[in-house]
């Protein structure tokens, strides 16, 4: 058997020596650790050897699915056993306030009284692993130094085990979880079992005993009597998979909690047609016994739902939790993070109110708020110095939150709310913490005085750490957000030029996927007595695609200004494209107008083809044709065609997301854009213009647009 020494001399002496061959050297050890120091649960990680990835070996005191979600853990995940190993240094959680505050996903999933060390197996030359050990709530809040040595000696003698035994090559074997010793059927060949069992039959409610799996061992008549189960199909299954009527995730929390916290817990629940029972469960290191008896009367509202101690149940909030964490996931930006945490958090937790805060330029700024009937009781908050000692800048400087029960107790520490009442009457104030920094603060107002218990604290103390990873991401969003907006209308003319005989109006609109920001541009430029259009796609939505899109449209119109021709236009920008070795390609439809003489010349490389209209509503698409997509081949040519252009002609030019959508066909798309403009070719070109993209909106599904949108309208007036 592996000893563990209370020396460091002796754990050197142990670790020579080694555990005998095939002994399980995981499970003893851990075990043996959490005899030690009063422990009830624990489990060991090792290293991955291909990858950095802590996997879970061996776990005792609890079964294994209560840390399901941590099987595997990557070395940078935000859980305790990661940042040991990975930082190769003790780390200790002294409550769930803490777990919540730090490791927000494991406070969501276990909202639980508990205590936790995590400790690195290293030695000087390598990491091996790390251990985590769980107390109950009970546990002081600070990590005693007797602990402390023990635990890192050891997991120093552990780790140097693993160093002997792999520079031996010898595989560690698998070994199974050690939980309490296996369930049974009932009392006989125990010393006074006759006695024992009518004394168990005499008592006015039944008792059950279920092991560390939930499964029951032992069950009393009474007990199957109310639950209305005969006790043969009560050995062995857990009580809500036997008794139908408890098949809730609600009752199964009850259990989890009062093993994780080894404190008493307790339920009643309504056992069909209208029968309370009243349950409670006495934990232990081995499993749980539970009294079973006939709840006093319960009132019209507790019939409404289950009720636990007069507490909220954490599973609902969890099952809360988790639905808004998949709903954060798809905000984009900061009005969408204050909208779900409004329609999601605030009607979970009881509050009536919402403020999110967030500080800039060493002031507070109000990024949001809902539930406030006088929205200036909020607004004239906007822009307090972060020095000033209110409860919003004290919970950003300091990181811990604040709970106010009533007006009484905010007004106490905070003199000043007297003359700023909200009309509120308590209040969580919640630090928005993340990347280690922080990012914000979210303000949960209740219309009614109301206490905040340590479980009800934890689990909105997760619920920020989840809001404050979305408003970081939504923050960032919105500056790139702007950083794009800003760079596209830059590269895109700010207006088009007046030119006689013409008139054009333009219309932009970017995807909604990505950074909002694509290649799509277009032009509108005079040419020695002439004037010149031009439309063009580069391949693309991103920063580069624009930075591409913006080189291209200055090229045409310096080819233009220097008088090349149309074919030698396109022949030159597609060359340039190619020398600027972008790896991306464009579209692009140039046309040379001349309005005096009723003409156009057009030379298109590989875009959508444009659509004329004549004075008489009559729509021809220009599918004439023409040369390749800019810059694929340098050697390409561009032919020209001429088109007619006589007043009251309209030239439609487009990029091909104003006609594309999926399971719609391209030729119909076109022949559709061309009906439209028939029909409403004669109203004035703004008009149109906007017509013609709503339009495309309602026909692509709405607001959801895969690609940008360019569109270009051009009229030929008469000549005076």
């Amino acid at each position: 058997m592996v000893g563990v020494s209370d020396g460091q001399s002796s754990a050197r002496a142990s670790a020579a020596a080694g555990p005998p061959p095939g002994r399980p050297l995981l499970s003893l050890t851990l075990t043996s650790m959490m005899d030690e120091v009063h422990a009830h649960s624990g489990a060991v990680y090792v290293l991955a050897p291909d990858q950095p990835v802590l996997l879970m070996a061996v776990m005792a005191g609890l079964p294994r699915a209560f840390a399901a979600p941590w099987e595997r853990v990557g070395l940078n995940a935000p859980v305790p056993v990661a940042d040991a190993a990975r930082e190769r240094r003790l780390v200790w959680v002294g409550g769930e306030e803490e777990m919540a505050r730090r490791y927000p996903r494991i406070a969501v999933v276990l909202p639980y009284p508990f205590a936790l060390a995590a400790v690195p197996l290293v030695t000087e030359s390598a990491a091996y692993g790390a251990v985590f050990v769980t107390w109950p709530g009970s546990h002081p809040p600070e990590l005693s130094d007797w602990e402390r040595e023990h635990l890192l000696a050891a997991c120093d003698r552990l780790a140097l085990r693993l160093e002997r035994a792999a520079r031996r090559g010898r595989p560690l074997i698998p070994e199974p979880d050690l939980l309490g010793g296996p369930a049974v059927g009932g009392l006989a060949g125990t010393p006074g079992a006759v006695e024992a069992a009518r004394m168990v039959e005499r008592l006015p409610y039944g008792l059950c005993s279920l092991d560390l799996h939930g499964r029951v061992g032992f069950a009393s008549p009474a007990a199957a009597d109310l639950l209305g189960v005969p006790v043969t199909r009560l050995l062995g299954t857990p009580l809500w998979v036997s008794v139908p009527w408890l098949n809730d995730p609600v009752y199964e929390d009850r259990y989890r909690a009062a093993l994780f916290s080894q404190r008493a817990t307790s339920f009643t629940a309504l056992r069909p047609p209208g029968d309370w029972l009243s349950f409670r469960l006495y934990p232990s290191t081995t499993g749980l016994s539970v009294r079973i008896s006939r709840a006093r009367a319960v009132s019209e509202l507790n019939r409404a739902r289950p009720r636990f101690g007069g507490a909220p149940s954490p599973l609902v909030t969890i099952t809360q939790v988790l639905s808004l964490a998949g709903a954060l996931t798809e905000a984009v930006g900061v009005q969408d993070v204050v909208q779900l945490v409004a329609d999601e958090v605030a009607p979970a937790v009881g509050s009536r109110g919402l403020v999110v805060l967030r500080p800039r330029a060493g002031r507070l700024r109000v990024l949001g708020h809902r539930g406030y009937a006088d929205p200036h009781a909020v607004e004239r908050f906007d822009g307090t110095p972060l020095a000033e000692q209110t409860p919003g800048t004290q919970v950003l400087r300091t990181g811990v939150p604040a709970f106010f029960e009533s007006p009484e107790h905010l007004e106490h520490l905070y003199p000043g709310r007297r003359a700023t009442r909200d009309g509120f009457a308590a209040w969580a104030y919640l630090p928005l913490i993340a990347s280690g920094r922080p990012v914000g603060t979210c303000v949960l107002a209740y219309a009614e005085p109301h206490t905040f218990p340590a479980e009800e604290r934890a689990v909105l103390t997760s619920l920020a750490g989840l809001i404050a990873q979305a408003l970081e991401r939504a923050l960032l969003y919105d500056t790139k957000h702007r950083l794009a907006h800003g760079l596209q209308e830059a590269l895109l003319p700010h207006s088009l030029p007046s030119l006689p005989g013409l008139e054009a109006a333009a219309r932009y609109l970017p995807a909604t996927q990505g950074m909002d920001i694509g290649g799509d541009f277009y032009d509108l430029v005079p040419a020695q007595g002439l004037a010149a259009a031009v439309i063009g796609d580069v391949q693309g939505h991103n920063v580069t695609a624009a930075g591409l899109m913006g080189q291209v449209r200055t090229a045409v119109r310096a080819y233009t200004a220097v008088g090349q021709s149309p074919r030698e236009v396109m022949s030159s920008t597609n060359r340039l494209l190619i020398d600027l070795d972008a790896d991306l390609f464009a579209s692009c439809l140039y046309l040379r107008l001349d309005p005096a003489r009723g003409r156009a010349v057009m030379s298109r490389a590989g875009h959508p083809p444009p659509l004329l209209r004549r004075a008489d509503g009559r729509v021809r698409v220009l599918d004439l044709a023409g040369g390749p997509l800019l810059g694929v081949d340098g050697s390409a040519a561009y032919p020209t065609a001429e088109v007619d252009l006589a007043p009251g002609c309209l030239l439609a030019l487009y990029t091909d997301g104003l006609v594309e959508a999926p399971g719609v066909d391209l030729e119909d798309a076109v022949t559709g854009l061309g009906r439209r403009l028939a029909e409403a070719g004669d109203l004035p070109l703004d008009e149109l213009a906007d017509s013609l993209v709503r339009q495309d909106r309602r026909d692509t599904g709405g607001e959801e647009r895969l690609d940008d949108v360019a569109l270009l309208l051009i009229r030929a007036r008469p000549q005076p």
